[in-house]
């Protein structure tokens, strides 16, 4: 996870103070927080798949939508 992490946190260009913040709870980093739950519902909707632990791949269904280029890829999208 923390692989996932630093890479998304790179490519969205998040300060370190927005790497760090935590969940109101406390106990969790609210960028893993949110991974996860992303990770979680495009698994549902068949876009990724786990091939060995903290390894994740696009599958087909994943690539296809990816060629269309969505602006955003929500909730709704993978329902």
């Amino acid at each position: 996870m923390a692989d996932v992490s630093e890479r998304v946190a790179n490519d969205l260009g998040l300060t370190q103070a927005e790497r760090d913040e935590l969940l109101p709870s406390g106990r969790q980093r609210l960028l893993h927080n949110r991974i996860h739950w992303a990770k979680f519902h495009m698994s549902k909707a068949g876009l990724i798949a786990s091939p060995a632990r903290g390894r994740f791949v696009a599958t087909e269904k994943g690539r296809a939508l990816l060629t269309t280029s969505p602006e955003r890829i929500d909730v709704a999208v993978l329902m």
